[in-house]
C-alpha cells in the first residue's frame, strides 16, 4: 500500500513539474518581444534567466506555504496512518518543500534558458 503511494506521489510530482514547465514555455514565447526589448537595452542572459525563474517562483511559494499551514493543521488525523515518525517531523515537512522548490526551479529553468538565447533583433523585426 505504501509503495502504490509513493509511486502516485513521485508520478503526481512529475506531472506537475511537466505542467509548469509547459506553462513557462507558454509564457516565455507570449513574452518573446518583451524579453528581447530588455535585451536590446541591456539585459544580459543571466538577467532574463533570473527574471523568469523568480517570476515562476512566487507561486510556488505560496504554493509551499500554504501546503505546510495545511500539513500542519491535519496532524492529528493523519497521526493515525503513520508509523514510526512523527506527523508533524520538521525533516520531512522541509525535505517535501526543498523537492517541490527544486522540481519548479528545474521545471522553469530550461524555458528560461531558452528566453536567454533569443536574439533581440530578430524578435523584435518579427511582429
Amino acid at each position: 500500500m505504501t509503495q502504490c503511494l509513493a509511486f502516485f506521489a513521485v508520478v503526481a510530482f512529475f506531472v506537475s513539474c511537466l505542467g509548469m514547465y509547459g506553462l513557462q514555455a507558454y509564457t516565455v514565447t507570449w513574452r518573446t518581444p518583451e524579453i528581447a526589448l530588455r535585451m536590446a537595452v541591456g539585459a544580459g542572459r543571466s538577467d532574463v534567466v533570473r527574471l523568469i525563474v523568480r517570476e515562476s517562483l512566487v507561486p510556488v511559494a505560496i504554493g509551499v506555504a500554504a501546503g505546510l499551514a495545511a500539513a500542519l493543521l491535519s496532524v492529528r488525523p493523519i497521526a493515525v496512518l503513520l508509523f514510526g515518525v512523527s506527523s508533524a517531523d520538521p525533516a520531512t515537512l522541509g525535505l517535501a518543500a526543498v523537492i517541490i522548490a527544486a522540481g519548479a526551479v528545474g521545471a522553469s529553468w530550461l524555458p528560461a534558458r531558452r528566453a536567454s538565447a533569443i536574439d533581440p533583433s530578430t524578435a523584435l523585426r518579427g511582429d
